[in-house]
């Protein structure tokens, strides 16, 4: 299999590609640059100032023969001024020379040592035979000319060497500079070169893989959920592309798991539905045709209780007792699982309810048992809340009717209450009566849950489940407070209508 390489290794690759050429041309272009310094150098600082100081040793050498010239033919003596002055020049002249290359072995120097000693030869055969007193004479300045000429040969070549070398250093300058303009378009060139090939090596190994890659994730995505995602390129983009399709085939299988959980959900739904239907029917059976043979049978048993009281022997009064009771209970408990199964079916239209005039409709209903008992029942002023009448009535008359039933030996006192908590209002019915232990706090809320035996306290032990399902059914929750030091406190809460104008709305 062809290895695949990273973006890092692509990069380092076009970095080294890229420096190598980009070194390159600047060494090259460093060393045209020197070359055209020294060139320059050359011209300006050696061969430029031979020829300048050439020019002097010439003009210094014709300062000395006219001079001469002059005294020899007019013989007064500050004709040798000229001739002094230029002797001077001279070794002013040769001095710098020698200071600029013009030493002995070299081709100049050659050159230089020929005009000083043919200037020496011209010295001592004319000039200091008449500087030490012999007459002069015009013989004297016959004889000058020719070894004069030696001199003006001699400088004539060391000025045409001169002259050479000057034009060499300038043909050397102009050639370094042609060099460093073609190093410079070279380097542009090759500048171009490195940024294509960064550019080409991006394109092809990094830009191109991506857009393919979002391509497939874009198809994906809005086309075809089902095709691969493959991916190219670099081993990140490969990389990236087998985190998408693990990514793709995970969702498929949590898609595939969920349309199966939808089609269960939908096959319980429809078994629900049935066993709905079911329950439906059963309670109309319950409140219809089992109420009436169950009226029959407690009106029957209560005329033979009527009638034969006191007729028959102990036993016989208790099994008749026995028997209207068990009518009754069972009376009582079909009703209340009636209730219960009732709780959000057909659920009614929520409207805006004062649910002080909800407690005061359920302390009607127990009037009975408030007089019986002797209860005493406070309220505090209570909020209007959203919600079924009769369902929420029958909330405060099973709070109300168990602090009633399960009081002590005084007369109960039982405090209803409202209080905003968030969003919601949270009730409380508290009382001072036998209290119910914290480990049964759930367990009194599930249906036919008793902690008292049926001869103690009456009931079936669905009030408190019936309440909770009518509060969770309006959005609220139910609970026993268990930090009451005495006594029993349930508490539950109702969601908060914002304003008047909005629960009117509403319903």
């Amino acid at each position: 299999m062809k290895p695949v390489w990273s973006i890092s290794r692509w990069a380092a690759l076009s970095g080294v590609i890229t420096t190598l050429l980009l070194g390159g041309a600047i060494v090259a272009g460093s060393l045209a640059l020197t070359n055209l310094t020294d060139s320059r150098a050359r011209l300006l600082d050696v061969t430029g100032p031979q020829v300048l100081q050439s020019t002097s040793l010439s003009t210094a050498m014709l300062n000395q023969e006219t001079g001469v010239r002059g005294y020899i033919l007019a013989g007064r003596r500050e004709f040798l001024e000229p001739y002094r002055d230029g002797l001077r020049a001279q070794d002013t002249a040769v001095a710098e020379l020698r200071r600029l290359g013009a030493t002995p072995g070299t081709a100049i120097g050659d050159d230089l040592d020929r005009v000083l000693s043919a200037a020496t030869t011209w010295r001592r055969a004319v000039i200091e035979p008449v500087l030490a007193g012999a007459p002069a004479t015009g013989a004297q300045v016959d004889a000058s000319k020719p070894l004069f000429d030696e001199v003006r040969g001699s400088l004539g070549a060391l000025q045409n060497r001169l002259e050479a070398e000057r034009l060499d250093a300038r043909e050397d300058l102009s050639s370094s500079a042609d060099v460093l303009r073609a190093m410079l378009v070279v380097i542009a060139i090759l500048l171009c070169a490195a940024l294509a090939l960064v550019f080409l090596v991006l394109q092809r190994k990094l830009i191109w893989p991506i857009r393919r890659l979002a391509v497939e994730v874009r198809d994906v995505a809005t086309t075809d959920i089902h095709r691969e995602v493959r991916g190219s390129g670099p081993k990140e983009i490969r990389e990236l592309a087998s985190d998408v399709e693990s990514l793709r085939s995970r969702i498929i299988a949590e898609v595939t798991d969920l349309e199966r959980a939808q089609e269960t959900i939908a096959v319980r739904t429809r078994e629900l539905e049935r066993s709905n239907s079911d329950l439906e029917q059963f309670a109309y059976v319950a409140s219809h045709d089992l109420q009436e043979p169950l009226r029959k049978v407690a009106s029957f048993c209560q005329l033979l209780q009527k009638r034969y009281q006191g007729k028959l022997d102990e036993r016989g009064d208790q099994y008749i007792g026995f028997a209207v009771d068990g009518a009754k209970r069972m009376q009582a408990l079909i009703n209340d699982l009636l209730a219960f199964s009732r709780v959000g079916r057909r659920p009614g239209e929520p409207v805006l309810l004062e649910t002080g005039g909800l407690l005061d409709t359920a302390l009607g209903n127990l009037d009975e048992a408030i007089t019986e008992s002797a209860a005493r029942i406070t309220h505090r002023d209570l909020p209007a809340v959203l919600g079924e009448k009769s369902l929420l009535t029958a909330v405060f008359q099973n709070l109300v009717g168990n602090a009633i039933k399960f009081r002590g030996e005084e007369p109960p006192e039982i405090e209803v209450s409202a209080e905003r908590d968030g969003a919601d209002w949270r009730f409380s019915v508290t009382d001072k009566g036998i209290g119910i232990s914290d480990e049964y706090a759930e367990r009194i809320f599930v249906i036919f849950q008793r902690l008292h035996g049926r001869g103690d306290y009456p009931g079936t032990g669905i009030g408190l489940a019936l309440c909770r399902k009518i509060v969770e059914h309006h959005g609220g929750r139910i609970w026993l407070d268990t930090t009451v030091a005495a006594g029993t406190r349930f508490s539950f809460t109702l969601p908060a209508v914002q304003n008047s104008s909005e629960g009117n709305e509403q319903a």
